[in-house]
């Protein structure tokens, strides 16, 4: 068990200036799934990296339970880290493979094979100790990397995309079983990813990067309904927020022709602005087909079964703009049709500096 700590951590490539990490500060709770997305160079994988010992700090320092490792070797870390390609040894067993750290480790034979056959237990790998790696799937070579990791019974977990290898159907099965055998175990956990699908489902909290800069950092709920900025209220959610330009034209703002009802509390923080270049976001499942609402023409429909998501092309300040809009169910709609678009829920504020106003 352990909490992680990064106090203005920062690393610096040799021949660039430019931080790929600059001035991280991010607590991470014992026990906790701490997920960190980002688009890819936003900096995640270096910072886990970091953690991990493999890259250098060059500003800051990094704690595992108020110890500073920022200069220690990976391996006084206490670390387990699981790559992206597994990273198994192709002539050992499933069996030698989880055990072959314990075996560096001099750990004697008998203990070794009932630490191993606790971890094939807990990933249900038991039937499959005595295959090599090229006779599993890519799930189970995932768990057997897993497996590695639980043998060792590190303090804190570290996986960098380790599901990105998988299909689809394998992927979400995969990210359940981990997201579970992580509340089992109770361990620390800093998982990277660029995947946001992946990070809200799974991150107890979720910490957003964007070019080496920590975003936002909150549980997945906090992040979808009150994103901080711009980017992660674009960033956050599939489809993704709609996020339009918009002018104040005597106090009153509006997406088109159709007009924005704000809150008290962001017509006041909009009044304060002195920025004349504000956005409006809105969420796929916040916008409707009726009557009264803004013109446009069906350009894309993505029917999924349970939902479908319309691509609505309207006019907006003279410029084309496209509208994602979701409806329940299977809709009836095609492409081409004219429709109408209206407001039924609530809608973001963001001002010129792409900082959230009110709330």
């Amino acid at each position: 068990m352990a909490e992680v700590r990064y106090e203005a951590a920062s690393r610096i490539y040799p021949g660039s200036e430019i931080p790929a990490v600059d001035s991280l500060d991010l607590d991470i709770h014992d026990g906790e799934l701490l997920v960190l997305v980002g688009p890819s160079g936003s900096g995640k994988s270096t910072a886990l990296r970091m953690l991990a010992g493999l890259e250098t700090v060059n500003k800051g320092s990094i704690y595992i339970n108020d110890v500073d490792v920022t200069l220690k070797p990976p391996q006084d870390r206490d670390i387990a880290m699981v790559f992206q390609n597994y990273a198994l040894y192709p002539s050992m067993t499933v069996a030698e493979n989880m055990g072959f750290a314990l075996k560096q480790s001099k750990v004697p034979k008998e203990e070794r094979r009932r630490q191993v056959e606790e971890a094939a237990r807990i990933l249900d790998l038991t039937p499959y100790l005595d295959r090599k790696p090229k006779n599993l799937s890519g799930g189970q070579r995932q768990r057997v990397a897993m497996g590695r990791a639980i043998v060792r019974s590190p303090q804190v977990f570290l996986m960098d995309e380790p599901l990105s290898n998988l299909d689809a159907k394998l992927r979400v099965q995969t990210r359940a079983e981990l997201a579970d055998l992580q509340a089992r175990l109770g361990v620390t956990m800093v998982y990277v990813t660029h995947d946001q699908v992946e990070a809200m489902t799974m991150g107890h909290r979720v910490a957003v990067l964007k070019d080496g800069i920590l975003q936002q950092v909150d549980a997945p709920r906090t992040l979808y309904n009150s994103p901080k900025n711009r980017f992660v209220a674009g960033f956050i959610g599939s489809p993704a927020m709609n996020i339009v330009d918009v002018e104040r034209i005597d106090g009153r703002l509006a997406i088109g022709s159709l007009p924005i009802e704000l809150t008290a509390d962001q017509t006041a923080a909009a009044s304060s602005d002195d920025s004349t270049d504000l956005a409006v976001g809105v969420r796929p499942e916040h916008l409707t087909l009726a009557n009264g609402g803004l013109d446009g023409e069906v350009s894309v429909v993505e029917a999924l079964g349970s939902e479908s998501f319309l691509h609505v092309r309207t006019q907006h300040q003279g410029e084309e703009l496209v509208l994602v809009v979701r409806e329940d169910g299977q809709s009836d709609i095609t492409r081409g049709d004219n429709v109408s678009v209206s407001i039924i829920g609530p809608v973001h504020l963001f001002g010129g500096d792409g900082e959230r106003l009110g709330d």
